[in-house]
């Protein structure tokens, strides 16, 4: 496994302040954020390694855990890769397991878009998931907890804060903090308007928020409420928007078809246009092509955790009528032949109103 230095990634030196670390993480996040870098793989993957890195130094108890495991790597390693090949390189430490559930519809969590060395040691360790019977609520999925930053600084003779244990006939066992993660599908509607979800964590129920303006990606931090006492973690819920069957979103974008008839392409028309907020009334001029884009101003989903909304664009399909008999033939060709249309594959492109 290869070690991530995060300190590199934000280009910031070890004992830089969190005011620092912030600042650096916002410069380097909006150089290579994917709205400003549309279809820039290498720009896409620099933002998940620079959202990554910050996901550890801005958390004071991430970032002294990882100082203390970064220190001590060249004995982690070789006590993780003890042992036979291909066996559980986690075995020297141990390995605890304790369970959540959560209510609603899904696939188990998907760590894709972090490197094995944050969902080893920063991300809970998901190890999979069950499914059992879910009644009226369908079907329930358990996310396992693997091993937590304790362990495994147990298991190099550090304590919590890094420090190396004196070996002797007694030791206190350290506090052991374990971070639970899921991953939760929801509907464009509920992000475009918020909506809740009730987790059960070690029998407790928990009515969790998740905010409007939301994107697939974004993860919600519930501390300390993964467990009970001194050990409990952090529970963390992956958001997934799913698939609209209009809607098509960027950001706070939003994008969709919009048929029209012939007549009203060529004569203009006002058209309902059924948007996240209720139905709009949208001008179409006079022969309008179609493959015109509309903008309808605010029409949007609400900005993440910001005032205002995004914009909806909307296409122009235009569609045919269909079922013409042989007297609907002939007035179209009188039509045809009154209104002298040039050939447009004689032009570089269909002219734009």
């Amino acid at each position: 496994m290869e070690y991530r230095d995060y300190y590199a990634t934000l280009a910031v030196p070890r004992n830089a302040a969190p005011a620092e670390i912030k600042k650096a993480f916002r410069r380097l996040a909006r150089q290579y954020h994917p709205d400003v870098n549309k279809g820039n793989a290498a720009a896409e993957r620099r933002f998940k390694e620079v959202n990554e890195a910050n996901e550890v130094l801005s958390d004071p108890q991430k970032r002294k855990a990882y100082d203390a495991l970064g220190a001590d790597w060249e004995a982690y390693q070789r006590a993780g890769t003890a042992g036979a090949p291909g066996g559980d390189p986690f075995a020297a430490f141990g390995r605890g397991q304790r369970g959540v559930r959560f209510e609603y519809r899904g696939d188990p969590e998907d760590l894709a878009g972090f490197s094995d060395f944050f969902r080893t040691f920063f991300a809970g360790g998901v190890a999979g998931a069950e499914a059992s019977a879910g009644a009226e609520h369908g079907r329930r999925r358990t996310a396992t907890v693997g091993l937590g930053f304790d362990d495994l600084l147990g298991g190099l003779g550090l304590d919590a804060d890094g420090v190396h244990a004196r070996v002797g006939t007694q030791r206190t066992a350290p506090t052991v903090r374990r971070s639970l993660q899921a991953e939760v599908k929801i509907s464009l509607e509920e992000a475009y308007h918020g909506t809740t979800r009730r987790v059960e964590v070690d029998g407790k129920r928990l009515e969790v928020t998740i905010p409007r303006g939301i994107d697939s990606g974004r993860r919600i931090r519930l501390s300390g409420k993964a467990g009970r006492g001194p050990g409990a973690g952090d529970l963390y819920l992956a958001v997934k928007v799913s698939e609209h069957p209009v809607f098509t979103r960027q950001g706070a974008d939003l994008q969709r078809d919009l048929p029209i008839t012939l007549a009203e392409a060529l004569l203009g028309a006002e058209v309902p246009v059924a948007t996240l907020k209720g139905r709009v009334l949208l001008r179409i001029p006079p022969e309008t092509q179609a493959g015109r884009v509309f903008r309808l101003a605010g029409q949007g989903m609400p900005r993440f955790r910001a005032e205002g909304f995004g914009d909806l664009f909307a296409k122009v399909r235009v569609v045919l009528p269909g079922g013409l008999d042989e007297a609907d033939r002939a007035r179209l060709r009188d039509f045809t032949d009154h209104v002298r249309q040039p050939d447009p594959r004689a032009t570089s492109g269909a002219p734009q109103r």
